[in-house]
């Protein structure tokens, strides 16, 4: 079985992908390590396969992974397969929530709210310049819990390079559009490269800009981004000495405010991961 515990999605790292065509599909919703797996309705799977892609959906979410129900990436507003995809998950409680393709405006997410029910969590996936222009609107409309980077689309929508530098600017207006609007840190888009070390190095990247998580497409990615995107044992170390000093001196002067608060946010999450952070040790990948 997985070991993914149920993290919750404003703290999830890693969202695997998995096409809703996929073989085993019940499998591998069951056993994955991933914090979030993300049925995939839209670019993952060919059209001719979407009819059967949705039914697979409702078919594998009924007990899925211990009772967690997976999470659906639909069409964007615009394709002709978004009223298929809202009809079947607003029509049935199959997923614990949804995350809208080629998000551009806020009312992509309102007519999809609507669709809906109004009742899903709803990640807004920006991958265009105009989605990027507008994140800040994006990220304030109601029903959005979280913002996620589609680097791949961005970059053939802008003709930017598969470059850290290039997408530096696209990933810090999520970062930034994400906490004006009081979300947490934005989810990065995948490493399609098979190598473990570029895949953490990655993920290192978008931690040092403010991303929190990780879109996956295979399950072997998944260790690797949990283990990147949570707190080091070297900053649960740094965590416990900073309220240990805390209770003994208590406060001193303003600038421990913003270390304190910091220290109780890298336990908090170490907690919502199920690291002790008085035993952690450095983060092992078991990346094959």
């Amino acid at each position: 079985m997985g070991t993914a515990a149920a993290v919750p999605a404003g703290l999830a790292r890693s969202w695997l992908l998995v096409p809703g065509s996929a073989p085993a599909l019940p499998g591998r919703l069951a056993t994955s390590a991933a914090d979030v797996v993300v049925v995939d309705l839209e670019d993952g799977v060919a059209p001719a396969d979407k009819p059967a892609a949705r039914r697979a959906l409702a078919g594998a979410s009924d007990g899925a992974r211990n009772g967690l129900r997976p999470w659906a990436r639909i069409a964007d507003v615009s394709s002709d397969h978004w009223r298929a995809d809202v009809a079947l998950l607003g029509s049935a409680d199959l997923v614990a929530g949804v995350v809208l393709a080629k998000v551009e405006s806020p009312r992509d997410i309102r007519v999809t709210l609507e669709a809906l029910g109004g009742e899903v969590p709803l990640v807004a996936l920006i991958e265009s310049a105009r989605g990027v222009e507008s994140a800040l609107e994006i990220a304030e409309a109601p029903g959005v819990t979280r913002l996620a980077f589609g680097s791949g689309d961005f970059r053939r929508d802008t003709g930017a390079a598969d470059d850290s530098i290039a997408l530096l600017f696209a990933r810090s207006r999520l970062v930034t559009a994400s906490r004006a609007a009081g979300l947490p840190g934005p989810i990065d888009g995948p490493t399609v490269p098979r190598d473990a070390a570029v895949l953490a190095e990655a993920s290192r990247h978008a931690a040092s800009l403010g991303m929190t998580g990780r879109l996956c497409l295979r399950e072997e990615q998944a260790p690797v981004v949990n283990a990147a995107l949570s707190p080091s044992a070297a900053e649960l170390a740094w965590a416990l000495d900073v309220l240990d000093t805390l209770e003994r001196h208590g406060i001193r002067d303003g600038s421990d405010l913003p270390r304190i608060a910091r220290a109780q946010a890298l336990l908090a999450a170490a907690g919502s991961f199920g690291i002790d952070a008085h035993t952690a040790g450095p983060h092992v990948s078991d990346y094959a």
